[in-house]
């Protein structure tokens, strides 16, 4: 019978949340989702999973002292269930996690409670959970490489996969991952697809980071079942409880099915994105509230399941619009009521276009604690705040900024704006290594990732690209600047040299090591951001064609890679050279 209210049952292990519209269960004390009842299905969930392995929070973490684990994977599991609140209108309740020594080096040192709550008249739930590390003596030093939520459905049921509109399709099982079916590749989650159970999958690569998504399109996302059609999907409404902001990649859903809700990870960043916790280091955070949306066709006239997609885009809408949600319990999450606020313009001044001011439309304004330039991009461990247009929340701040103006250098009285790569994950058959600045064409002749080679001896090297250029009028006293933009690093060391091929010689400028982002192995278009300013002299340069030679020196592996953003070489400032043609 259809209830028009929210009830809760108590089992021995087992709770049960039901509001006529979906029944979720969740075992008791653990705090894993092991069924979700929905239209004609008894469990959305896999059901030949265990009972553990179907709808849980985990943790991927490592003991900072030298003695403890290192990159351990954790699931979840509560020691203590209590209801929070219980009324016709909304359920909330609570499986939590104390911490004490005793478990040291068994499990990750935080007091973690995991919250699930359930309204009326809705058609999922929603799910938080608040972790926090004592500022205690006692309380050992990590570090946070991972934490979600994974949930795994029917594999019988749940064949078509939507992230994106552009990304939307019918899946591979998992059984076709398996070596009889599938060939693994050199990187460990690329899997070529021998023998599929579906023939139309032959040939094909599967692999998860194929369907990642920066923080600002993964809002939404999820499986259909088209038998009956029914829709599970993962609505994320803000960014504030994601570490990186709007521009951090993070998994979505992929073959399994599997649905994923990320918090934090270090995929596209490497470890400058796991926060660090001392030695009785208080720290404390809430991560989400996110919905677990369902929906079916609704009538006979719309038995398309793909208008699924499309219901659950305008529910996403719908939860962004709502937030800060009104309705989680904890003190730990304030209501819109408790936050400030601060607005405010964001103009820029840029000479070679306008002389006024233009607003920075489509940008996004962030705010971060103090720090070097591009440290916002790696701040991991404070409260994460949402990024947006003209308008962002913050805890107990009002303020209004007013004008806010961003002034182009206008020093240099000229510049080459040699390159802008072209951001696309489509591979070209021919790296161009050779670029003539007014011949070349960046959109074909520039390929926007520089990777290692390799050679007869199966070795890899690095390798060196070249940007021709002609110089009408040379200022040989003055200094020029070579502005190279790096949207992304793996293992990799940058060298500039000026007019000198030879690469036993000293660089110009090096680098050094950087970046752990994998972003060219995991399909990204960037990871973390760089900019590199290197001086070049005048003396070093010549009247009429010169070169600059791009190194990526480390060649250990496949692996080894720069992305470029962007290149720019300008001149000297006015008042200390000839301006040339």
């Amino acid at each position: 019978m259809s209830l028009d209210r929210v009830q809760l049952e108590i089992q021995d292990r087992h709770v049960l949340m039901d509001n006529g519209i979906l029944q979720l269960t969740i075992s008791k004390p653990e705090g894993i989702v092991t069924g979700i009842r929905y239209d004609a299905i008894d469990n959305l969930l896999e059901v030949l999973n265990d009972e553990t392995n179907r709808g849980y929070y985990d943790v991927v973490w490592s003991s900072l002292d030298g003695i403890g684990k290192t990159g351990v994977f954790e699931v979840i599991k509560g020691t203590k269930f209590e209801v929070i609140t219980e009324s016709e209108e909304q359920v909330e309740v609570s499986f939590s996690r104390p911490w004490d020594t005793s478990l040291q080096g068994k499990l990750v040192p935080l007091n973690i409670d995991k919250r699930f709550i359930m309204l009326r008249g809705s058609s999922g739930f929603y799910s938080y959970a608040i972790y926090k590390h004592e500022g205690l003596p006692e309380w050992p030093a990590f570090s946070l490489a991972e934490t979600r939520i994974a949930f795994k459905l029917r594999k019988d049921k749940f064949h078509y996969m939507a992230v994106a509109d552009n990304r939307k399709r019918y899946m591979p099982l998992p059984e076709d991952r398996l070596p009889r079916r599938g060939q693994a590749l050199a990187y460990p989650e690329a899997v070529l697809l021998i023998n599929p159970v579906e023939p139309e999958f032959k040939g094909e690569v599967d692999d998860k980071y194929q369907y990642s998504c920066e923080n600002k399109d993964l809002r939404v996302h999820g499986w259909i079942c088209t038998d009956p059609p029914v829709g599970f999907w993962q609505i994320t409404p803000s960014d504030e409880f994601r570490t990186g902001g709007p521009l951090k990649q993070n998994l979505s859903s992929h073959v399994g099915p599997t649905c994923l809700a990320m918090f934090m990870s270090a995929h596209y960043a490497g470890d400058d994105l796991v926060p660090k916790f001392g030695q009785g280091e208080a720290w404390e955070k809430v991560f989400g509230p996110v919905f677990i949306y369902l929906n079916s066709a609704m009538d006979d006239d719309d038995d398309d399941p793909l208008s699924l997609w499309e219901d659950a885009k305008n529910q996403m809408i719908i939860e962004v619009e709502s937030w800060p949600y009104n309705f989680p319990a904890s003190e730990d999450f304030p209501s819109s009521d408790q936050r400030g606020g601060v607005t405010g313009r964001l103009l820029v001044q840029d000479r070679y276009i306008n002389d006024d001011y233009i607003p920075a439309n489509g940008a996004y304004v962030g705010l971060a604690p103090p720090g070097d330039v591009g440290s916002w991009q790696r701040e991991c461990k404070v409260v994460t705040l949402t990024w947006v247009n003209w308008y962002m929340s913050l805890q107990g701040m009002d303020q209004h900024c007013g004008k806010l103006a961003f002034l182009i250098d206008q020093l240099q009285n000229f510049s080459y704006l040699i390159l802008i790569p072209s951001i696309s994950i489509d591979f070209l058959l021919i790296i161009l290594t050779v670029y003539v600045v007014g011949e070349s064409d960046y959109q074909k002749d520039w390929f926007f990732a520089q990777v290692t080679r390799r050679k007869n001896d199966n070795a890899y090297r690095g390798t060196t690209w070249q940007i021709k250029f002609e110089l009408d009028n040379l200022d040989q006293t003055g200094t020029y600047k070579l502005r190279v933009a790096i949207a992304s690093a793996t293992v990799a060391e940058l060298q500039v040299r000026v007019n000198d091929p030879k690469e036993a010689n000293r660089a110009l400028f090096s680098s050094g090591v950087i970046g752990k982002d994998n972003a060219v192995a995991r399909h990204g278009i960037h990871g973390l951001y760089w900019l590199f300013n290197v001086e070049v002299e005048g003396s070093l340069l010549k009247q009429g064609e010169n070169t600059i030679y791009l190194t990526q020196a480390r060649g250990n592996t496949p692996w080894q890679n720069l992305m470029y953003d962007y290149i720019r070489f300008e001149g000297p400032p006015a008042s200390t050279s000839n301006t040339p043609n």
